[in-house]
């Protein structure tokens, strides 16, 4: 296991000149040793550029990889004791279960008493000690992955698994028994990992801390917490939930906000320099208050939804939509009808540039 410290840039055309010219723009972030790390973004945001980077398969067009402090950034894949779990399995369909497990430990002449016995660990844990005997050939798609798995999972002395994507071929009910069995196994084998997503749900429970990626950019490294209730960029506020965080366009003059043409009193502690900006409120932070209250929006339903556990409605205020979820037991109103919203509280967010006020 390792600590990994990034501080480089990445591009794949000679001699970038701007943003747009770069995969990954310039960036420092440390990995920790034994930490469970998700990156989160969209396709193309830099995620599997970042990865293959960690991992040796591109070396940087500028800036350093580090390793426990020792400069690896021209180190290969091998040297840097890497495992990485690509989203389709890599798997050699000749071989049983068991020899496909042991094949990296075979490699490095691990004796062979201690190659059973970690194969046995591993294959308990991914709960495939029934199928150690049955060649790889005949196995369902899932099956194979666990298998890639756990090759990237069996050897005690690597410095990080990277894992790309890889529950992308799993069925969908299958996915939330592999997470979790991923999360039992970090906390029981103390590894690096770093796995790669665009998936909200696979990455905020699995991942310890999440790097959220948007345009070759790292906006935001936290916890699921931390990006929910306090996101630190727009893009952050947006796709994180579901659905994401409500922006409106205000305007701040002294202790009132001007919010669709309407002045709201700010609340109680919270100040603004004057000038334009984003509020940020997640709908499940947005509540209906009596008709012409004061500190409350008027806003026309345009669409309700009762989708069992809760309500979602969508209206309108001014030129913008504000999604609102309501508890399955409240009264839900109609389209045509006029609500009251509030929208400020301890939950709101202010914006500027895209960034997060303080």
């Amino acid at each position: 296991m390792a600590r990994i410290d990034l501080d480089l840039a990445h591009a794949y055309k000679a001699d970038p000149r701007e943003d747009a010219d770069y995969a990954l723009l310039p960036l420092r972030m440390t990995f920790e040793d034994g930490g469970a790390y998700a990156l989160l973004g969209p396709s193309g945001c830099g995620k599997t550029t970042m990865l293959n980077l960690i991992s040796g398969l591109l070396v940087p067009s500028q800036g350093t990889v580090r390793f426990d402090g020792q400069d690896m950034t021209r180190a290969t894949p091998q040297q840097r004791n890497i495992a990485q779990v690509f989203q389709f399995p890599v798997i050699y369909d000749t071989m049983t279960v068991a020899e496909n497990l042991a094949f990296p430990l075979r490699n490095r002449k691990m004796p062979e008493a201690q190659i059973r016995q970690r194969v046995g660990e591993i294959a308990e844990m991914l709960e495939m000690s029934g199928q150690l005997n049955q060649r790889a050939a005949g196995l369902a798609a899932d099956a194979k992955q666990k298998i890639s798995l756990g090759r990237g999972l069996v050897r005690p002395d690597v410095s990080a698994v990277l894992f790309d994507e890889p529950l992308t071929v799993i069925d969908p009910h299958l996915k939330w028994q592999l997470r979790r069995k991923l999360k039992q196994i970090h906390h029981e084998l103390k590894l690096t990992l770093i796995y790669v997503t665009h998936d909200q749900v696979e990455a905020l429970t699995f991942a310890q801390q999440v790097v959220v990626m948007t345009r070759g950019r790292a906006v935001q490294i936290g916890s699921a917490d931390a990006l929910f209730e306090r996101p630190q960029h727009t893009f952050v506020g947006h796709f994180i939930g579901s659905p994401g965080m409500n922006f409106l366009p205000a305007r701040a003059a002294g202790d009132s906000l001007d919010v669709a043409g309407h002045a709201l009193a700010m609340m109680a502690g919270r100040e603004l320099p004057a000038g334009d900006y984003k509020l940020g409120i997640r709908p499940e932070y947005v509540t209906l208050a009596p008709a012409g209250s004061a500190g409350a929006l008027p806003a026309a339903v345009t669409r309700a939804q009762d989708v069992g556990t809760h309500l979602m409605l969508t209206a309108g205020v001014g030129d913008s939509l504000v999604k609102v979820r309501l508890h399955a037991s409240a009264p839900l109103p109609q389209p045509g009808d006029t609500v009251w919203l509030q929208v400020l509280g301890v939950h709101t967010c202010f914006y500027r540039n895209e960034e997060l006020v303080a």
